[in-house]
């Protein structure tokens, strides 16, 4: 018997697809497309979308299985998630509201990300075949 998929980190993998969509279109048109882009912002803001909406995807697509998968891949999932929201979020902050102290947060949710990543493939090896 298969056991249900996590409601909560499926909630919070939609949540972030939705901002990743919402961010995008904010930055692809109207002011905020209009500010990033006389601030030579508008390529960093794209690269925060670019990691946050196939993240989030597979995020969700993930949180379906996690009621089969092991804690490692749980682990996985929560510093995946974390990773994409400090490199992302970072990057929207310093795009948009030009908050310099967050620099050092971009590279530290970036190396989260690479971490989660290879959480899993190892979660993915423990897994019986």
């Amino acid at each position: 018997m298969a056991l249900a998929p996590s409601r909560s980190l499926l909630a919070l993998a939609a949540f972030s697809g939705l901002t990743a969509v919402v961010l995008g279109a904010l930055g692809a048109h109207g002011p905020v497309h209009d500010l990033l882009a006389a601030a030579g912002k508008l390529e960093s803001w794209e690269t925060g979308v670019r990691y946050q909406l196939p993240h989030s995807m597979f995020l969700y697509v993930l949180a379906l299985f996690l009621g089969q998968a092991g804690k490692s891949a749980k682990i996985g999932w929560i510093l995946t998630f974390v990773g994409t929201l400090l490199f992302s979020g970072s990057i929207y902050l310093l795009a948009y509201m030009g908050w310099k102290f967050l620099g050092p947060v971009t590279p530290l949710g970036g190396v989260i990300l690479m971490i989660g990543w290879v959480v899993l493939a190892f979660a993915s090896w423990k897994q019986p075949a």
